[in-house]
């Protein structure tokens, strides 16, 4: 399906932010990320990451907390997959998680999604997709394969392959491997 030309270019609003964020490793990748973005462009930003993780929230505080406006918001759901758990059932947390995000994802209705490999962006990442094909809401989904994917796409990058607006690899065998990925060097 061939979208429209992305109206986040050249406007003059802010742009409604929501970055997933996995814990540990995820957490650190994505926030140095984040770093880069205007905060006066690119707002309010809505955190998202499971219920279960504690530490990725106060590193969140932690670098909003010298944001003047303050225009942040910290989103919690049910985690996808925890590790080690089957993919069999990890199924079913699936789906719990995809029923959990809809009424948030149809509240915030977020223009940019930002994710980089926990299992937790799945549902949101699908949210946005759906509801930019049943035109809900316009948005474009772009996913940071974690720099320690060197051979191949995560689980999660092989997935959002389908329907992510872009993705970006950190190493060049990976967008050599894979259509669609963009290799942008370590981050």
């Amino acid at each position: 399906m061939r979208r429209p030309p992305s109206n986040m270019r050249n406007r003059e609003r802010p742009v409604k932010t929501m970055m997933v964020i996995g814990s540990g490793g995820h957490t650190a990748e994505l926030l140095k990320i984040t770093q880069f973005l205007d905060i006066m462009r690119y707002r309010p930003r809505i955190y998202v990451m499971a219920d279960t993780d504690i530490t990725s929230e106060m590193k969140i505080v932690s670098i909003e907390y010298n944001n003047p406006r303050g225009d942040y918001i910290v989103m919690k759901i049910p985690r996808s997959r925890t590790v080690g758990q089957s993919y069999l059932t990890s199924i079913f947390t699936t789906i719990w998680s995809i029923l959990r995000s809809i009424p948030p994802m149809l509240y915030h209705r977020p223009e940019l999604i930002l994710c980089n490999g926990p299992g937790t962006c799945i549902p949101i990442c699908l949210i946005a997709f759906l509801m930019r094909v049943a035109y809900i809401n316009d948005n474009r989904i772009v996913f940071f394969e974690s720099v320690c994917r060197v051979k191949s796409l995560s689980l999660s990058g092989k997935i959002l392959l389908l329907f992510a607006d872009h993705i970006f690899v950190q190493w060049p065998e990976l967008a050599q491997r894979y259509w669609r990925t963009q290799y942008i060097g370590n981050l």
